[in-house]
């Protein structure tokens, strides 16, 4: 008896999954539909692997994690996560159910037609999800100072005694008074928002600062400091998103997966690249963007940059050196020629993701 593989698509959501099963390479499928529990989902696979000689499972990258991966990994059972942005679309398809999409992903796994995903471990999940909360946090921050900002303008409030949010500016807050009592306690209320997140963001910033601090990321995260643009907190948060940077053959590869490299249109003998097709990580890309605005100045070797090199090896400071120069190098050209800075911080966040990559595999 030839012995066959058994492809397994699983449409996952937060309550059922539908699991569609071809064998070899038959053309019908047997689909089930099961709660999305533990239990049942140990119950189904293991009955479809008592008949199978090889069980092949997949999914969809998504809201519901990767418990599903992890537990059929402990079962033993090979179990891929797929991106979803690089799954084949047919033309014209406009019929989607659960039962479809279960059994199309069986059908372009077992054509090898699916991209998988790197499944972080549970404790880089962790330390990720604690990035992400904290990147939460500012984005809520800014929205807070804006509502303040907006409803002090609308009142005649104009501030004009340098920068905001600063010691100054929330001596001149507190001396603000409002006519009437709605007004004052609308003021209260987004005064009181904004030190709430403040004191949430310092709060996550310690976290992570301990984190950053011990293994196994002490040490990646001070060679990561050595690079201009990234302090403590930029290095944790772009070693939690990406992980591994190993599993990268090459920086192109990495400049890839963050989007930063251009579209590319070409064909019969005509090239046309256009914008960057910000595809992927968008933490990690908005990541190296902040980062790549410090290569406009010139280069030098801040008090932060000197701690972080102390007592790294040399090839890792020649490394550091090297981009500081060729960066601001390729910032000043970019703009020299009437490029906006915007795209010419692209530019150069393109190049640091490569430099990233040479002292992370190093």
């Amino acid at each position: 008896m030839q012995k066959v593989t058994t492809w397994v698509g699983l449409d996952v959501h937060a309550e059922r999954i539908v699991i569609a099963a071809l064998e070899g390479q038959n053309r019908e499928p047997e689909v089930r539909d099961i709660p999305n529990e533990p239990k049942a989902i140990r119950r189904t696979l293991q009955r479809l692997g008592a008949v199978a000689y090889d069980l092949r499972c997949c999914y969809e990258a998504g809201p519901c994690g990767y418990a599903v991966h992890r537990q059929l990994s402990a079962m033993g059972i090979a179990c891929d996560v797929v991106a979803p942005s690089l799954i084949p679309v047919r033309v014209g398809d406009r019929v989607k159910t659960d039962r479809r999409d279960a059994l199309k992903l069986a059908r372009l796994h077992r054509a090898g037609e699916l991209t998988p995903i790197a499944v972080p471990s549970a404790e880089q999940e962790a330390v990720r999800d604690l990035v992400r909360a904290r990147d939460d946090i500012r984005k809520d921050l800014t929205a807070a100072r804006h509502r303040l900002g907006k409803f002090l303008i609308r009142h005649g409030h104009l501030y004009t005694d340098g920068k905001k949010w600063t010691m100054r500016f929330w001596a001149w807050m507190r001396k603000l008074t409002f006519a009437h009592a709605g007004e004052q306690l609308t003021y209260e209320h987004y005064v009181a928002e904004v030190n709430h997140l403040v004191e949430r963001r310092a709060a996550l910033d310690r976290d992570l600062e301990r984190v950053a601090a011990s293994e196994p990321y002490a040490s990646s995260v001070k060679k990561l400091s050595c690079l201009r643009g990234f302090s403590t907190l930029s290095s944790i948060a772009l070693i939690a998103e990406i992980g591994d940077f190993r599993r990268f053959e090459g920086p192109r590869q990495l400049m890839a997966y963050i989007g930063l490299v251009p579209r590319e249109y070409s064909s019969g003998g005509k090239e046309r690249r256009g914008r960057i097709t910000k595809t992927g990580n968008s933490h990690v890309r908005r990541l190296l963007v902040e980062a790549s605005w410090s290569y406009r100045h010139r280069p030098a070797l801040g008090e932060r940059v000197r701690a972080a090199l102390e007592g790294q090896p040399a090839s890792v400071a020649a490394v550091a050196r090297k981009a500081q120069e060729r960066l601001h190098r390729r910032f000043t050209r970019l703009v020299s020629r009437g490029k906006p800075s915007q795209v010419a911080v692209t530019a150069v966040a393109r190049e640091l993701c490569a430099f990233t990559w040479s002292l992370m595999t190093a």
